[in-house]
């Protein structure tokens, strides 16, 4: 249901009211006036009655708060300011990002969300309201920016953040298609974590990117088949490294198998590992005992065949990607967030 001008100006006059709630010398109604600057037309035009007289804040109100967007919102209130320069230019949006609130902040652009988030400062007024989660978050963009054939591009530009990228190869190197790139993109020059020039486009917010993607990911999107041996430990992943390539299966050790190999942070108990989807019987093959708990052997069958990119080898066993083995030990909690970060220090960030 499309929300109405009377609305939209509504929620923006209740969430100034309670960000001033606590500035006693600001008197009288927040009074809507005619929006019309100079030859533009802003959002909303409001009167406060503050010490020494009246102020008025010019609004640009977006539906999201992110980086690109802002810096849009903050040029066209910069343009209205020429016009009217005793006014304050304030961005309103239902959630604002710390970045965003950052390039408000630098051009001294107020802002203002709907969480609860803002930061006025004018005449005698200062107030900064930050840390209010975003109540707000927009699934649709998170479920399309982390889809499964989405994700063949993140990994991409992860794995290769030196690259610069034109869209046709980056869509062939991931194995999506050019109207998939396309639309990552745009989620990511939103957030303003990629570079775009003529050559193409190049990953900016490397860390950013992989902490947001590590938020909204589990390892349990993998069908998981858990077994039991009487071997070992580095018996299993011998006997894997040794038995599946000749059946034709790719496998990637991951988790804290991965992780041993990438960057050593402590014991475990149990081998993880990818396989490629098959009718082979893996218990017989690797003479495992399928159980239901106990287990010292999880096979995942990958939710998508992008999680083999990036696999190497390593003293004969093939490794998953750094960024992949990442993703899934931030899933454990404790130790395997632990080793994530032990990860990160060691490898990923020294290859950013």
């Amino acid at each position: 249901m499309k929300v109405t001008e009377r609305e939209l100006n509504r929620k923006t006059i209740e969430a100034l009211k309670r960000c001033l709630e606590d500035v006693s010398f600001v008197d009288g109604p927040i009074v809507p006036s005619q929006p019309n600057v100079g030859d533009m037309t802003p959002d909303l035009l409001l009167k406060l009655i503050v010490p020494g007289g009246e102020k008025q804040l010019i609004i640009e109100r977006k539906t999201v708060g992110q980086p690109r967007i802002a810096r849009n919102a903050v040029n066209q209130l910069l343009r209205y300011l020429q016009d009217f320069p005793k006014a304050y230019g304030v961005f309103v949006a239902p959630y604002i990002s710390p970045r965003a609130a950052e390039i408000c902040m630098k051009e001294g652009i107020g802002y203002l969300d709907l969480a609860g988030n803002c930061h006025l400062s004018f005449g005698h007024i200062y107030i900064e309201k930050t840390g209010n989660p975003n109540p707000f978050s927009d699934k649709r963009d998170l479920r399309s920016l982390y889809s499964h054939k989405a994700t063949r591009v993140l990994r991409v530009l992860l794995l290769n953040p030196k690259t610069t990228w034109r869209l046709q190869s980056l869509a062939e190197e991931a194995d999506v298609s050019i109207g998939l790139v396309s639309k990552v993109k745009k989620l990511l020059a939103d957030r303003e974590w990629i570079t775009m020039d003529t050559g193409g486009l190049r990953l900016a917010e490397s860390e950013v990117l992989l902490a947001e993607w590590a938020e909204n990911y589990t390892y349990r999107k993998n069908e998981i088949r858990e077994f039991y041996s009487l071997k070992s430990i580095p018996e299993i992943e011998s006997r894997i490294a040794e038995l599946l390539p000749g059946t034709g299966l790719r496998y990637a050790l991951t988790g804290f198998s991965g992780a041993d190999r990438l960057a050593p942070f402590t014991r475990y108990h149990k081998v993880t590992a990818y396989v490629d989807e098959t009718d082979e019987d893996l218990a017989s093959i690797l003479n495992l005992k399928k159980v239901t708990s106990g287990a010292n052997v999880s096979l995942f069958t990958p939710y998508d065949k992008g999680v083999f990119y990036g696999t190497r080898d390593f003293r004969g066993f093939q490794v998953a990607s750094p960024i992949q083995v990442y993703l899934d030990l931030h899933t454990y909690r404790g130790r395997g967030e632990e080793a994530a970060k032990e990860l990160m220090e060691r490898v990923i960030r020294p290859s950013w």
